[in-house]
C-alpha cells in the first residue's frame, strides 16, 4: 500500500472508531441529566451536570500525564484502554449506584485525556503540512455520525455500551505509519517539560481562549440545550423524546460542517480564518434563536418540566434549527483548531494535545458546574463574550502563523 493511501486508511479507521465509541458516550451525555432525574430516590442522588463536571475536572487533570502514558504503552493500546474505560461508564448506566455514579466520572476522566492525546498523537502522524486539513476534517466528520432514536433506557444503555465496545476493538486495525508513532526515547519527565513549554508559547497562549470556548459550547450542545427541550412542556407531551432528535440535528451539523471544511482545507489558499468566522457568526445566531425561544429556567427545571415561555411562542422547528446550528459552528472551530494545532506541534505532537484538551476540558468541567446553578441566559451570555474573545484569539493566532510561512517561502 502506498504510505500516503495507509496514512488515509489510519484516519479512516480512527474516525469510525471514535465514532461508535463516541455514538455511545454523547448520546448518554445528551440524556443524562433528564434520565438521572428519572433516577433520583431514597437509594439514588445525583446530578448529570456534577458527573460530567466531575469528568471534564479529572480530564483537564489527567491531560498532564497522558502524554507519559501514550508514550509508554503506545497510542493503539492507550486509545483501547480510555475507550474500555467509556465503555464501562455507560454500562453503569444500567443500574447505577450513587457511589458507582461519580466513580464511575473520575475513571472516565482519565480514560478520555489518555484517549483523545493518543488521537492527537496518530492524527499529526498520519498527516504533513498539506494533509492536515483534510485530515482533520475526515476524522470530525466520521466523530459525529451517531443515532440516537432510543426509547427504552434498558435498550438504550446495553446498545450503546455494545456500541462503544466495538469501536475500542477498531483502535487494532490502524497500522503504523513509515515513521513511528513516537520516539521510545523521549522520557516521562521530557514529555511534561515539553507540555509545559507549549502551553507558554504565543501561539498556544493565543489559540488556548479559542480552545477555552470550544470547551464551553461542548458543555452546551452536548449536555444543556437538550436538558431544556426537554423541560419545555410546551413543546407537548413527547418533549423528552425531542432530546434524541436535537443530538441527531446537532451531529448533521457536525458532519455537514466537517466534510465542506475538510473539503475546502484541500485548497493551501483557502485560509482558517473565514471558517471560524463562519462558526461565530452561526453560533451567534443559534445563541439569540434560543434566547428567544426557551425558556430561562429551563437548564433548572425539576422532573415534571417548566410552562413559563421566553419571548416567542415556543417552536420546535426553531429549537431543532438551533441544533443544527450549534453543531455547524462547533465543526467550524474543531476542525480548524486541529488542523493549526497539528501544524504547529507536530513534532510534538502528544505534549499539544495534551495542552489543547487540558484547556477545553477545564472550561467543560467549569461550564457543568455553573449549569447547576445560574439561568439560561445568563449562560447565554457567557457564550457570547467568549466566543467574540476566542475568534478574535484565533485570528491573531493564525495571522502569526501565516506570517511564518510567508517568511520561510520567500526565504527559499
Amino acid at each position: 500500500i502506498h504510505p500516503s493511501s495507509k496514512k488515509l486508511r489510519n484516519i479512516v479507521i480512527l474516525g469510525f472508531a471514535f465514532m461508535l465509541v463516541f455514538t455511545a458516550f454523547q448520546t448518554c451525555e445528551n440524556i443524562e441529566q433528564t434520565v438521572i432525574k428519572s433516577f433520583n430516590s431514597s437509594e439514588f442522588h445525583g446530578s448529570g451536570y456534577t458527573s460530567m463536571s466531575i469528568i471534564y475536572g479529572v480530564f483537564s487533570v489527567s491531560n498532564l500525564v497522558a502524554p507519559s502514558v501514550v508514550a509508554v504503552i503506545g497510542p493503539q493500546f492507550s486509545m483501547f484502554l480510555g475507550g474500555l474505560l467509556y465503555s464501562a461508564y455507560i454500562a453503569m448506566f444500567i443500574h447505577p449506584y450513587t457511589w458507582s455514579f461519580y466513580t464511575a466520572s473520575v475513571l472516565v476522566g482519565v480514560g478520555a485525556a489518555v484517549l483523545w492525546t493518543a488521537q492527537g498523537n496518530v492524527l499529526a502522524i498520519n498527516s504533513d503540512n498539506h494533509t492536515i486539513g483534510r485530515n482533520s476534517g475526515i476524522f470530525w466528520a466520521l466523530l459525529q455520525f451517531r443515532s440516537e432514536c432510543f426509547h427504552h433506557l434498558s435498550t438504550v444503555f446495553i446498545s450503546l455500551t455494545v456500541i462503544s465496545f466495538i469501536g475500542c476493538f477498531l483502535f487494532f486495525l490502524i497500522r503504523k505509519p513509515d515513521l513511528e508513532f513516537y520516539s521510545p526515547k523521549v522520557t516521562e519527565f521530557l514529555l511534561r517539560v515539553q507540555a509545559c513549554k507549549l502551553s507558554m508559547t504565543k501561539e498556544m497562549l493565543l489559540l488556548s481562549f479559542s480552545i477555552g470556548y470550544t470547551g464551553l459550547e461542548l458543555t452546551f450542545y452536548s449536555g444543556v440545550y437538550g436538558t431544556c427541550i426537554g423541560a419545555m412542556n410546551r413543546f407537548g407531551k413527547d418533549a423528552k423524546s425531542l432530546i434524541g432528535i436535537s443530538g441527531i440535528c446537532v451531529g448533521i451539523g457536525e458532519i455537514l460542517g466537517g466534510g465542506i471544511f475538510g473539503f475546502l482545507n484541500k485548497s493551501s489558499r483557502f485560509r482558517r480564518n473565514p471558517v471560524v468566522l463562519v462558526g461565530l457568526v452561526t453560533h451567534i445566531v443559534a445563541f439569540y434563536l434560543v434566547f428567544l425561544n426557551i425558556a430561562s429556567d429551563a437548564p433548572l427545571a425539576p422532573e415534571a418540566g417548566t410552562d413559563q415561555e421566553a419571548f416567542i411562542s415556543p417552536s420546535v422547528s426553531v429549537a431543532l434549527l438551533c441544533s443544527f446550528l450549534l453543531g455547524f459552528g462547533d465543526s467550524c472551530y474543531n476542525t480548524q483548531l486541529l488542523s493549526v494545532v497539528g501544524f504547529l506541534f507536530r513534532d510534538n505532537s502528544a505534549p499539544a494535545f495534551a495542552v489543547y484538551k487540558f484547556i477545553q476540558s477545564i472550561m467543560a468541567a467549569l461550564a457543568f458546574f455553573y449549569s447547576n446553578f445560574l439561568l439560561l441566559h445568563w449562560q447565554l451570555l457567557i457564550l457570547v463574550l467568549s466566543g467574540f474573545l476566542g475568534t478574535f484569539s484565533f485570528f491573531l493566532a493564525e495571522w502569526k502563523v501565516q506570517s511564518h510561512l510567508e517568511l520561510d517561502y520567500s526565504s527559499i
